[in-house]
């Protein structure tokens, strides 16, 4: 593993980086207390070619790397977590949803429009009863119509509700999994495309009400009798879960960048304001307590770093990166709670007020432990590949 940047990889973050200290981070603190959709960024991100960034030229992306897409991608987060979110959704489940098991033609109609900007993607997996336990989802799309030669029925009609959807509600593209064989467990799941200005029977319930992650709407989900044509579905009848659970490995890669970037905010607001704060005739940062503090929260942050990197050169490669995806999630998403609120603790009471954005890198935090994989179901996932390899 090179642990250098090549010069294209350094070009982009620095781009990036630029976009975000001039456009997203004078917007951050009004993002977060609106919590409304900033979709005049996301059109400048798209001009920038940073809604479709790990996907090939062909269907509208940047075709970079997924070493420069955490890159980038952490580097959006370090100015609002919201923001980092909406393009993680966007990018990592619904776009790759579409990449990898699409036909051609979908990808052709769908992902070209996501990777341009032109279009918003969300990922419809979740629902109240069925968070982690993915197979007690009770969204059903029962297959209506005669089954030809090939097998397929005409269309689906779905049913059932979703909750906790990322860009649910500004969506113009969202990839759905409904059961389509309810006596078959997680082999009766199946994927579909929607499209909720076409779709009767698509219905926006509301938008929660969040700690952090604002700008990022996470919506509640109806669907009445919603027809959907069956070129519509994602691969074949009853892999959508196994669909599922491949898409939230490689996603789990840029909640790893998300948190890295939330943790690089809160260290470096916290350094600069231990240089500028004084007590006792001098700047807080001499006190060898503050040093100390601002000296684990770097260490946790570096190493954080180099596991999505690790990560991320695996799926490059093409080999299993499972384990190395959890890895990188699960830690990096914890130390970015853990520098978050070092970085609290640093601003003593200007901390806990909202004159600095030290609190709201804390609640941007928080999130990084539960969606896509909370760290209790991460910690299963780990142990069992380490039990498989011995």
């Amino acid at each position: 593993m090179d642990f250098g940047l090549s010069q294209e990889q350094r070009q982009i973050r620095e781009m990036v980086a630029e976009f975000v200290d001039e456009e997203v981070v004078p917007r951050a603190s009004e993002i977060d207390e609106t919590d409304e959709f900033p979709r005049d960024l996301i059109d400048e991100m798209s001009e920038l070619g940073l809604m479709g960034m790990p996907f090939p030229e062909e269907y509208g992306g940047a075709g970079l790397d997924y070493h420069s897409y955490a890159l980038a991608l952490a580097e959006i987060s370090r100015g609002s977590g919201g923001l980092g979110t909406v393009v993680a959704a966007h990018t990592s489940l619904a776009g790759n949803m579409l990449y990898e098991f699409g036909d051609d033609a979908q990808k052709e109609t769908y992902l070209t429009p996501l990777n341009e900007g032109r279009d918003v993607g969300a990922f419809a997996l979740s629902e109240p009863g069925a968070g982690s336990d993915v197979p007690a989802m009770e969204t059903t799309a029962e297959p209506v119509g005669d089954r030809g030669d090939d097998g397929e029925p005409d269309e689906y009609v779905v049913n059932g509700g979703k909750l906790w959807i990322s860009n649910g509600s500004v969506a113009d593209t969202v990839v759905l999994f409904a059961k389509t064989d309810e006596e078959a467990g997680n082999k009766g799941i199946s994927s579909f495309v929607v499209r909720p200005e076409d779709d009767d029977g698509f219905h926006v319930e509301g938008t929660e009400h969040k700690l952090g992650d604002k700008g990022c709407p996470t919506a509640e989900l109806r669907f009445d009798d919603m027809h959907i044509p069956a070129e519509r579905r994602l691969g074949a009848e009853g892999e959508g879960f196994v669909q599922a659970l491949k898409t939230l490995n490689a996603g789990r890669i840029t909640i790893a960048a998300r948190s890295v970037g939330i943790a690089q905010a809160a260290l470096d607001a916290a350094a600069e304001y231990a240089n500028e704060r004084e007590q006792f005739d001098q700047p807080i940062g001499e006190f060898q307590s503050i040093k100390h503090k601002l000296a684990d929260m770097d260490t946790k942050l570096q190493a954080a770093r180099m596991l999505m990197h690790r990560a991320a050169d695996r799926k490059i490669r093409g080999e299993d990166f499972i384990k190395e995806a959890a890895q990188a999630k699960l830690y990096a998403s914890e130390i970015s709670r853990e520098v978050a609120n070092e970085g609290v603790q640093i601003h003593g009471g200007y901390g806990y007020t909202k004159d600095f954005p030290a609190e709201r890198f804390y609640r941007d935090a928080k999130l990084n432990e539960i969606y896509e994989g909370t760290s209790e179901i991460l910690r299963n996932t780990i142990g069992d590949q380490v039990l498989d390899e011995h």
